[in-house]
């Protein structure tokens, strides 16, 4: 069983389910774009998932309801960017490639929040380093859409467009909570009420796009995928991170972004028959290299830590 094992091995279970739960959820989109509108089918997402996760926060944590000014202000900015524009843009962007694909370019998240944060809190400036790492990243990205005079206005150009674009909301929705005083509302309540915000900004924005609950063709591929989508990634994924995230912190929680395109590849290719071209796996190292150019000292700490608490486990 998990809990005999010890912390550093318990750890790396959770943190493979997460990426499995994360990674294949942009096939899952990527499916049940086939039968629902995307932003539709985002908001219903995160209204179901919203409430469950509510109703999870009424047990497990002390209140359900931001107090205050910086308290509401934390659960909108986290609505607006990381839950509606985030995943919005995503939904569109997915449209146009492949579910492995904008798995890849959302892996620039942690870099874009670390360029962001450099610029928005003084405390966090970005040293030369740092400047490389966000080239890096963005190198990454040129190799997956590998533009050219005639393919930028091709739909691989389009799609991984809106996906840059929801790691950009992502990353300055993460960055711009930071300074709001709201850490004493519990995290179970944050992710709630940031899911139910969002939802109701993404199945507005949904209506004026014309978008139509008619449009929504109810196969067993849509329902499987938007079940999987609302309970698995949408719930159950959220609650293991926040485990993991008090558990191990977040420098190696982030980690889950790079693992994330790996399971998206493998299981485009097993559900899809989807086989990523070269330059994709390219701009993955790419990114993945930035990342740890900008993260190099944190990383370093993590493997000492992890080395050191291998070695005390087997001596």
């Amino acid at each position: 069983m998990i809990g005999s094992v010890p912390d550093g091995y318990r750890d790396a279970v959770l943190f493979s389910i997460l990426a499995l739960c994360w990674g294949s959820s942009f096939v899952a989109i990527e499916i049940g774009l086939e039968y629902v509108p995307p932003l539709l089918f985002a908001g219903l997402r995160y209204a179901i998932a919203g409430v469950i996760v509510f109703g999870y926060a009424a047990v497990a944590a002390d209140r359900t309801r931001p107090r205050g000014k910086a308290e509401w202000l934390a659960v909108t900015v986290a609505g607006v960017f990381v839950i509606a524009l985030y995943h919005g843009l995503l939904y569109l962007g997915e449209l146009y490639v492949s579910g492995a694909v904008a798995a890849t370019v959302v892996s620039t998240a942690p870099i874009l929040t670390a360029a962001f944060a450099g610029v928005i809190l003084p405390s966090e400036r970005l040293a030369p380093a740092g400047v490389v790492g966000f080239v890096l990243g963005l190198g990454g990205v040129i190799a997956i859409v590998q533009p050219s005079p005639d393919a930028l206005a091709g739909e691989v150009t389009v799609g991984a467009t809106l996906v840059f674009a929801s790691a950009v909301a992502f990353a300055l929705g993460s960055v711009l909570v930071r300074p709001i005083d709201a850490a004493a509302l519990p995290l179970e309540t944050l992710q709630a009420w940031a899911m139910l915000i969002g939802a109701g900004v993404l199945l507005g924005w949904s209506s004026l796009r014309g978008e139509s609950i008619a449009a929504v063709e109810l196969t067993a591929e849509m329902l499987l995928s938007f079940g999987y989508l609302t309970i698995i990634s949408g719930v159950f994924a959220f609650l293991l991170y926040f485990e993991l995230l008090e558990r191990s912190g977040a420098t190696q929680v982030i980690l889950v972004s790079y693992a994330e395109p790996v399971v998206a590849m493998g299981v485009s290719w097993l559900a899809l028959g989807h086989v990523v071209d070269s330059l994709t796996l390219v701009g993955l190292v790419t990114i993945l290299a930035g990342f740890a150019v900008i993260k190099r000292r944190a990383l370093r700490s993590l493997l000492r830590s992890l080395l050191e608490e291998r070695s005390a486990t087997t001596s």
